[in-house]
């Protein structure tokens, strides 16, 4: 797994590191838990007992980005696993006849940092394609939480992951729920749904940790219409890709930035 350097914040806005942290934190609130998917530090006993309860694992760095080094497990159909990585900006796919030879090549391969074991969700499609959400939240020093933007990252074909290193395709979030077929009324009622969620997961997080401005939490809807939270970033999430899809929205964002020093989107 290649090395994933911390982004060094020159900023107002504390980093809360560690996923699997954040998701035990957010388990921890009522207004939140049902939103959080199983997860387990990376060990042999938790991911058999995981692949004894899920059809679909995520293994993921604890601290990464760009969805560098994430791998999602199956049971293919032949009966073996089926370990699709994601390396740079490429996929590599593996199988295994055991559990326990997919924990020892990745415990093999790992360079550095910790993994964890997360869930795997259906994601629901548009054209196709596997999609979840990013909603910004920001607010100004002493100020309240307040959803500065939403937009859906649409994945590239075949890709288990739909970061924009990937070559994921954003669309306003509005936009892809007009796309769906929405009428006006219902984008935006579904719009007003996850902003109270943001805010939820938001107020959440930061009673919990104090000293952050800034959020950018990662959500997904299953093919259910349930709504997940598959991470949250909270050391400089990107906002600048926004500009070229609305400039308006990119400019609230930074805005707000740059009320607590942030100077670079």
């Amino acid at each position: 797994m290649p090395l994933i350097k911390k982004y060094t914040k020159t900023y107002k806005s504390r980093s809360l590191w560690g996923k699997l942290r954040v998701s035990r934190m957010l388990l921890k609130d009522a207004a939140t838990a049902s939103m959080v998917p199983a997860a387990a530090p990376f060990t042999l006993n938790r991911l058999k007992n995981m692949a004894s309860r899920f059809n679909r694992l995520y293994i993921k760095p604890d601290i990464g980005s760009l969805g560098i080094g994430i791998h999602r497990l199956r049971l293919s159909a032949g009966g073996s696993y089926e370990l699709v990585s994601t390396v740079s900006r490429s996929q590599t796919t593996r199988y295994f006849p055991t559990i326990d030879s997919v924990y020892y090549h990745l415990k093999n391969g790992q360079s550095s940092g910790k993994l964890f074991i997360q869930q795997g969700i259906l994601l629901d499609r548009f054209d196709g394609k596997p999609y979840d959400l990013r909603v910004m939240v920001q607010r100004r020093p002493g100020g309240s939480w307040t959803c500065t933007g939403m937009f859906a990252k649409v994945a590239s074909p075949s890709k288990i992951v739909t970061n924009v290193h990937q070559g994921a395709k954003l669309y306003m979030l509005s936009r892809l729920l007009e796309l769906q077929g929405l009428s006006p009324s219902s984008v935006q009622s579904k719009i007003s749904w996850m902003e109270s969620r943001a805010l939820a997961v938001s107020r959440s997080l930061s009673s919990q940790y104090s000293g952050m401005n800034e959020m950018g939490i990662d959500f997904a809807i299953d093919r259910s219409g349930k709504l997940w939270i598959i991470e949250v970033n909270t050391n400089h999430p990107q906002f600048g890709p926004i500009k070229q899809l609305n400039r308006t929205v990119y400019n609230r964002m930074l805005n707000y930035a740059r009320s607590y020093g942030r100077f670079d989107d």
